[in-house]
């Protein structure tokens, strides 16, 4: 199958990498921004994918090359006429103080992609927003929770481990008028 690289779809350009670097043995899981532009159809554009994975720098190498990437830094890829370039975040992978268990896989056709749940994808951005104060990634948060069906009830426990509560009670109240409307198909949450 010949690939437009200029032209490729985020979706796409994550299940093409994820899928090699799996046939070559590399097990990973997306996070990040990938994960909101997948969850919200683009509605948020990332630039890259952030691939959380245990092989090392040096494993990867050869894989991506038959891709056509390049390393540029310590763990940063890119291919030329690319829009999108190829990050590796240090494992494990983690949401705040925890760390990830549920994995969503979604099957494309250029392959698998295994990312953060719909509900982990919006604590991965709400910890970006309570740790450092990033109103951009709350935004994500909120995006994500109004186009997705999410498990707000985990999110509050999360929250609160996080000693945030205060700062979930701000993004549950955001998504009052689309939760009480049923947009996001969750359970009631309580605010308590």
């Amino acid at each position: 199958m010949k690939i437009d690289w200029s032209t490729i779809e985020l979706r796409d350009f994550a299940a093409l990498v994820s899928e090699k670097l799996r046939q070559g043995g590399v097990e990973t899981i997306l996070v990040g921004g990938a994960c909101v532009s997948i969850y919200t159809r683009n509605r948020y554009q990332s630039h890259d994918i952030d691939l959380v994975t245990s092989a090392t720098v040096k494993s990867v190498v050869p894989l991506l090359s038959e891709l056509g990437f390049h390393r540029k830094k310590t763990r940063h890829f890119s291919r030329e006429g690319c829009p999108y370039f190829v990050d590796f975040v240090a494992p494990p992978a983690a949401l705040g103080s925890e760390p990830v268990i549920d994995r969503n896989v979604i099957k494309t056709r250029l392959g698998q992609i295994v990312m953060l749940t719909a509900t982990d994808s919006v604590k991965d951005r709400l910890a970006a927003y309570y740790h450092w104060k990033d109103p951009q990634s709350f935004e994500q948060a909120v995006l994500i929770a109004e186009t997705n069906e999410i498990n707000l009830e985990e999110v509050e426990r999360w929250s609160r481990a996080e000693g945030q509560e205060e700062r979930y009670l701000v993004f549950f109240k955001r998504l009052g008028k689309h939760y009480r409307t049923g947009v996001t198909g969750n359970k009631r949450a309580s605010t308590a």
